[in-house]
């Protein structure tokens, strides 16, 4: 390496988490690139004596709304919020309320999945987003 690329990667050695974090920024804004690591692969910030220090999470953008558990005398609202958001027939909503955990819907947006919960805790159920 040359004696500018050595200095660099002391510098680099020597940051913050804080300011490794902010660096990445400048230089995606500099020279219009992503620091956001593809499919299937992962970006680590190396920290002094070249410990892994910070890796870059990708955002999850599809969830699932798992009907977790369904008081007996919330059962009817539950199921009619069930049949609704799926499109189920009564028996098979039935059978997805009286086996849960269970998936009510799978990979939808935060925004649904939220609106889901939303509903179905209203009713009186319990769910958990994943």
């Amino acid at each position: 390496m040359s004696t500018a690329t050595d200095q660099i990667l002391e510098q680099l050695k020597s940051l913050t988490l804080l300011e490794a974090a902010e660096l990445v920024k400048q230089i995606e804004e500099a020279f219009g690139v992503s620091a956001a690591a593809p499919v299937g692969g992962m970006a680590v910030i190396a920290a002094p004596g070249g410990a892994a220090a910070a890796e870059v999470v990708e955002e999850q953008t599809e969830f699932d709304v798992i009907l977790q558990e369904v008081p007996a005398d919330k059962k009817i609202a539950v199921l009619k919020i069930v049949r609704e958001i799926t499109g189920l027939g009564l028996k098979e909503a039935k059978e997805l309320v009286e086996s849960t955990p269970k998936a009510v819907k799978e990979g939808v947006n935060k925004e649904s999945a939220d609106d889901i919960s939303k509903k179905i805790t209203e009713a009186g159920g319990k769910v958990t987003i994943k």
